[in-house]
């Protein structure tokens, strides 16, 4: 079990990975061994999280998402395998951790009277420019 919060663990069977060929560091080892992971997690399928969790992950994993609720990562930072592992599992826990957070409520506020004030004040200063601009003929013309 893998824990999130208290209150959510993921089942490490909920979680799939893959060892590929890294394009990162490596030297001559790089295209022999497998040491880069691809994670996958059904976020879609997983009983795990709660519905409003998974809909805001979704949101969060962006691209990384795929149309059937899938979020694919990849890590390819480190020379090992047990080291990438452990980087995708982390970046799958720090998403998921930030997506169980709720969004605060945005309280919808009006300007102060001041600022009022001051913005009203601000046009009749420009109004009187351009009004200074209009008067009479010019002799030039």
């Amino acid at each position: 079990m893998i824990e999130i919060t208290p209150t959510i663990q993921l089942d490490e069977s909920e979680i799939e990975l893959d060892f590929i060929r890294s394009a990162g560091p490596g030297g001559q080892n790089v295209n022999k061994v497998s040491t880069a992971v691809q994670l996958r997690f059904d976020v879609a399928q997983s009983p795990s999280l709660p519905q409003d969790v998974r809909t805001r992950l979704l949101g969060l994993a962006g691209k990384r998402a795929s149309k059937d609720g899938v979020i694919v990562i990849k890590a390819y930072q480190y020379r090992t395998q047990e080291k990438n592992r452990e980087e995708a599992l982390a970046r799958l826990t720090a998403l998921i951790r930030k997506a169980v957070e709720r969004p605060r409520r945005r309280r919808p506020t009006r300007p102060g009277r001041a600022a009022h004030a001051r913005r009203l004040d601000a046009k009749k200063r420009r109004g009187r420019l351009k009004s200074l601009r209009r008067q009479g003929p010019r002799d030039w013309e």
